[in-house]
Formats: C-alpha cells, structure tokens, sequence
C-alpha cells in the first residue's frame, strides 16, 4: 500500500478502513517458520489481534504455523468452523465458567489452577474424551502460572497418573506481557530444566515446551534458545512486522526482514489554520484526564474521522505520510498537524497509518471500521 490512496474513487471504499495483505502475513510467517524451525521450534500462530478472523489463520497455517491459538474461544471456534485442521490452543488460563464450552472447541490449553484442571478432567471423562493440558510456570511476569516450581511439579505428576481425561501435553511460560521480564537466557534455561525435572517425574518426554510468545525470538535470534523448548506462540512478531515494541524495546534489527500487513486509513473531513494551543480555562478532556499542550503558534490541522473509540491510544498509530504529526484525539475525531507535510491535502483526502499490536487489537473488533483484504 502506498502513502496514501489519493487516486481510488470516494465509492471504492468506505472509511475509516482497515486493509489486510494477507500475502504479506504468509510471507512473515514463512520467514519465522524457517528461523524457528532451525532451532527445533513450532510456531503457534495467535489470531487475537484481528479478532480471530479466520483469513488470519489460514495465512497463519499457509505460511507455516503447527497450531493456532487465542485467548478467545468465540475466535477459535471461527478458525473451526473455517476448516482450520492444525490443533486449536486456547491462551488463556480457562474460566471454570467456560470448561464445557472449551472442550467443544480447543483441543490443548495452557493452565495454571488445579481446580480447573480438575473440572477438565471431569468433563472430558463424562463425555469420554481427553483433552491436552500445557502447565504454564511464572518465571517472574507476574501474570499467569505455578509461582512454586514445586507446586507445579506436583500438579504435573498429578495430571499424569490421577486425571485420566487429560494429557499433560507439556509446560511453558509468558514473558513481558505484564511484568516487562525479558526471555533472557537464565530464563529460557529455567524453562527447559523444569521441563526436564517434570520428564524425569513422569517418565516420558513432553510434547510442548513452549518458550513464550513474540519477546522470546529475542532467543531464536541470538542463538541461545535451548534446544528443549520447541513452540513458541506468534502473534505480534508476524502480523505487525518490524514496527512492533519488541524490535524497538531490544534493537532486534532481524525483525527488519518483515512487512507490514495491516494498514489503518481514514478521511480528512476539516482543514483549518487553528491555535496550537487551547483557548480558555482549560480543566480535563472527553476521556477525563488532564493533558498537557505546547504552544507553537498558529498551525495547518486536519481532522480525520476517526478516534479513539476505533483504535484506542493515539500512540499506536504511526502516520506513513511524511511531515504528518499526531496532535491528540477524542473518541470520534482524531486531530494531525499537517503544516509540514510534502505536497497539498484537501478535504475527503485519505491519510495512512501503520499500527502498533494494540491499535490493531482495537480496529479489528470495532464495528464501526471497514474491514478489506487486498
């Protein structure tokens, strides 16, 4: 997609609008798929992030994923239904509210209490079938998983010999996604030697030993992944390319050898010469916080309509045009200097933005965006 979309015809298209290069997604996948596949690692594809579109995961399978997985089973039961035939991994630890529906839908998830591995196991029993279990260890995220290595230990040895409705698939872990940990070496290792504690337990190897999600290519590409963990689950590494916080926060230039499927686009619908600052007693915003403006004089703006009840913060949106500047937002507006950009602009213009993963997260499941694949 190019700067901007200034030569299509206003009726080809309705904004704000959300494109999707579904060749550019397979492609990032394949690239993944064959660095991780050097080390002995699968690829778990997320789909979360555009809503468990089934597009996304077929693209995901296409270019390589093993599985497909989401925190969602109202998105899993989409990639069912579209004849996704990998195996469904459900993300989130399961609701005790939502076992029966689980099992009619995803064939492993990750866990973390016994209780609800309990009622798992009781479910399938009563339905006859078995349904495999990943135990997710906390290495110091703070998010989900055993925090006493020993209690999970315990648990595993538990499943194996005293639930016979479940298959202890494997073990893994989550990094970065609350606490900011980073999969460092030590922790990947700490990974690995618990697998390797809980093998020695139950007296077979694992299915899964799964490394985390798109932070622990930190490890793929550094070469210091050890050989036991072998799946990592993808999401924001594939499908937001090279502009994702992981790249930036540890200068993974590798990451540069991705595209960019997704693309936000909406309408100039005001062009004005306003203040740069506010005029008046100024107290809180539309959202109730208190901002704070710079002053730089008169300035060229323009008003787009779309806002933050389409793509959440204004900060997950990186504009493609050069000179074009992010001022703020309201929940249906969305407000950019335009003062320096290269060129004209004009009412019912088009203006393109890459995204960050939570944008991303935001447009995929807004109603009021248009969805396209191209």
């Amino acid at each position: 997609m190019g700067i901007e979309s200034e030569n299509r015809l206003m009726e080809e298209y309705k904004y704000p609008a959300l494109f999707y290069d579904r060749a550019k997604l397979v492609n990032n996948v394949r690239i993944l798929s064959s660095k991780c596949g050097e080390h002995g690692i699968d690829i778990a594809g997320i789909i979360k992030a555009t809503n468990g579109a089934a597009a996304t995961a077929e693209d995901f399978v296409a270019g390589g994923a093993k599985l497909i997985g989401s925190s969602r089973l109202e998105q899993l039961a989409r990639a069912k239904a579209a004849g996704i035939r990998v195996p469904l991994l459900m993300i989130r630890v399961p609701m005790l509210s939502e076992v029966s529906e689980m099992l009619n839908i995803a064939d492993i998830s990750l866990n973390s209490e016994p209780v609800v591995l309990e009622a798992i196991n009781e479910a399938a029993l009563k339905r006859g079938i078995t349904h495999k279990v990943i135990l997710m260890a906390d290495l110091g995220d703070l998010r989900e998983g055993f925090f006493d290595m020993e209690e999970l230990i315990e648990t595993a040895v538990k499943v194996e010999n005293e639930m016979p409705g479940l298959v202890l698939a494997g073990v893994g872990t989550n990094l970065g996604c609350y606490g900011s940990v980073m999969p460092t070496e030590d922790k990947m290792s700490a990974l690995a030697e618990l697998a390797e504690h809980v093998e020695s337990e139950i007296g077979r190897e694992l299915e899964y030993v799964s490394g985390g999600a798109t932070s622990s290519l930190l490890g793929v590409y550094n070469g210091y992944m050890p050989g036991k963990i072998n799946m990592l689950r993808l999401g924001a590494g594939p499908i937001i390319g090279p502009l994702e916080d992981v790249r930036v926060c540890y200068n993974l230039e590798a990451m540069d050898e991705l595209d960019t499927p997704f693309s936000l686009e909406a309408e100039v619908i005001e062009l004005k010469v306003k203040a740069s600052y506010p005029q008046g007693r100024l107290g809180v915003d539309a959202a109730g916080k208190k901002r704070k403006y710079f002053d730089r004089g008169m300035r060229r703006r323009a008003l787009l309509a779309m806002g933050r009840a389409d793509y959440g913060d204004i900060d997950n949106l990186i504009p493609d045009r050069k000179g074009v500047e992010l001022v703020g937002a309201s929940g249906d507006h969305t407000i950019i200097d335009v003062e320096d950009i290269d060129g004209n602009i004009k009412i019912g213009d088009i203006v393109t933005f890459r995204l960050k993963y939570d944008a991303l997260l935001n447009l995929s499941a807004s109603e009021n965006v248009k969805k396209y694949e191209i």
